[in-house]
């Protein structure tokens, strides 16, 4: 050694704000994404881009992606969007997509230092925000990489929980998840199928696409649209959002985003039917053996017969088949969940304060303590997979007569029912 220091090259940082820009980048995301760990659809750019023709009218897209030695180091996707506290108006700098998806991170293998190069050229540049708040940062491994970043470029950084995941681990094999599950869940089950199958015969379908890179592309809105015609049948039909015909708002970012997942080979989508009649769904999102529920849904009048719980059982078991490795049953009520012995996963929000006095954030502080208060009280009450119904299940469902449909208001964010 001849005693000299080596020099790490420097960083380099570009911003974009345009969509059709960052479309230009649709390979280099595609690669860095496949690199990611614990990635979801909702890190992709086709999520992005179709969240963003449908809710980014009033934001600023602040895309950042950070170079070094001529290689890509990661992307970091952020905006700044306007938020109210205490009739106060406040321009908050975050990832883009909002409440949707577990955890967010940076782009790429190397997210330690895409975070501590994209924050530190933050701190430098015009400031367009008043808070900075990364939320949905996994605990265990991004949040100390996350903490570490904001503090080395400058910024305080108040972390927080911010919300919960329940999610099914499939790592350890198909017999040992459903030994711990307990016989006594198993016979439920049992008896549950067995007597819907008595009403008609009992069928399974999964639509995963493998996407357009494999001409794999089919949209099968006759799948999507009977998801719909179960989320109107069911318990949740005077309010269900999203995956219906009407169309509303998040009904049609929905309907986009169905397109674009198949496009992209995200889709996951499943159907429970009795005598050809849909009867119960789970509509979601995978990518590298990871799912995300978005949706899930029963016939009203199939709930006492724990249709959505069958339903689950072969989501589970076919995903083993598939060799999935875990299944993301999404934030909401723990009491439907409880049967399938999730991992509860906590995400952070860490923030800094750039336009705010002391007693302000004091008062920011308290609301995010009471909102965490009140999503765990949420998260551990809230209805299952249960109803009023009885008498025979052919009866009650009406297999060879439809029952009337309600159509209910529109409303975003990401939702699942037991």
């Amino acid at each position: 050694m001849n005693g000299r220091r080596r020099e790490m090259p420097l960083a380099h940082v570009t911003e974009i704000n345009d969509l059709e820009e960052l479309d230009r980048l649709g390979l280099v995301w595609k690669c860095l994404l496949a690199e990611t760990r614990q990635a979801s659809f909702f890190q992709s750019l086709e999520w992005l881009r179709t969240w963003w023709r449908h809710w980014g009218q009033h934001q600023r897209l602040r895309v950042f992606v950070a170079r070094s030695a001529g290689r890509y180091l990661g992307i970091l996707p952020l905006a700044v969007r306007t938020e109210w506290t205490r009739g106060r108006r406040v321009r908050v700098l975050a990832y883009p997509s909002n409440d949707w998806g577990a955890f967010h991170s940076p782009i790429g293998p190397q997210p330690a230092a895409t975070l501590a190069t994209v924050l530190s050229h933050i701190s430098r540049t015009k400031r367009d925000w008043d808070l900075l708040d990364l939320r949905w940062v996994n605990r265990g491994s991004d949040a100390p990489r996350t903490e570490s970043a904001m503090l080395a470029a400058g910024f305080s950084a108040h972390g927080q929980p911010w919300s919960q995941s329940a999610i099914i681990d499939l790592a350890g094999g198909r017999h040992g998840y459903w030994s711990a599950l307990g016989s006594r869940w198993r016979d439920t089950l049992a008896r549950g199928e067995k007597r819907l199958a008595a009403a008609g015969e009992l069928s399974y379908v999964r639509y995963r696409p493998l996407g357009a890179a494999f001409d794999d592309r089919d949209t099968r809105w006759d799948l999507y649209d009977a998801c719909g015609q179960i989320a109107k049948r069911s318990w949740q039909g005077e309010s269900y959002r999203g995956i219906t015909p009407a169309r509303t708002p998040i009904s049609a970012f929905l309907h986009d985003a169905h397109r674009a997942a198949v496009h992209a080979g995200g889709l996951d989508l499943n159907l429970l039917l009795l005598a050809g009649r849909p009867l119960a769904f789970a509509y979601n999102y995978h990518f590298q053996g990871r799912v995300s529920v978005l949706r899930m849904g029963c016939d009203a009048l199939a709930t006492t017969d724990n249709a959505l719980s069958v339903l689950m059982r072969h989501v589970i078991d076919d995903s083993f088949e598939r060799g999935d490795t875990e299944i993301d049953l999404g934030p909401g009520p723990l009491d439907c969940k409880r049967h399938w012995r999730p991992a509860l996963e906590t995400s952070y929000r860490y923030t800094h304060f750039a336009g705010f006095g002391p007693k302000l954030r004091l008062r920011w502080l308290e609301r995010c303590l009471a909102g965490w208060l009140e999503r765990v009280s949420l998260h551990r009450h809230g209805r299952g997979d249960g109803g009023e119904h009885t008498g025979p299940v052919a009866a009650r469902l009406g297999v060879h007569r439809p029952p009337h449909e309600k159509s209910g208001p529109p409303a975003g964010g990401r939702k699942t029912a037991g």
